[in-house]
């Protein structure tokens, strides 16, 4: 079973919400410094943490359980858009839709 459209849509847009307030992640991310090494690396994985909630609480939902497909699907989406939400920390970009142009008629159909 793959992620269905309506999850896919969600994570999209889930993801968009993350990258616009990056900036904000980031900042969490820098009351930890000494504690941490890296505050980008940091916020990404809170940016992650949340994500992989979302994805976790849309299967609640609808009372199922994500499969090992369902799951590296997921991990390829977030790890697709990764780049774009490190972008967003270190410009401080609030853009909320990220995707080129080619995703996002990839994901239309």
């Amino acid at each position: 079973m793959a992620i269905s459209k309506n999850t896919r849509d969600f994570l999209d847009s889930l993801i968009d919400y993350y990258i616009s307030e990056a900036t904000s992640y980031k900042q969490i991310a820098e009351e930890y410094v000494p504690e941490i090494d890296s505050v980008i690396d940091t916020a990404f994985g809170i940016i992650a943490g949340c994500v992989y909630s979302g994805f976790l609480q849309a299967y609640k939902n609808q009372k199922l359980s994500p499969s090992l497909e369902d799951t590296q699907e997921f991990i390829k989406i977030l790890k697709d858009r990764a780049p774009l939400i490190k972008k967003a920390m270190m410009d401080g970009s609030n853009s909320t839709d990220t995707r080129s142009k080619s995703e996002k008629i990839e994901n239309a159909n």
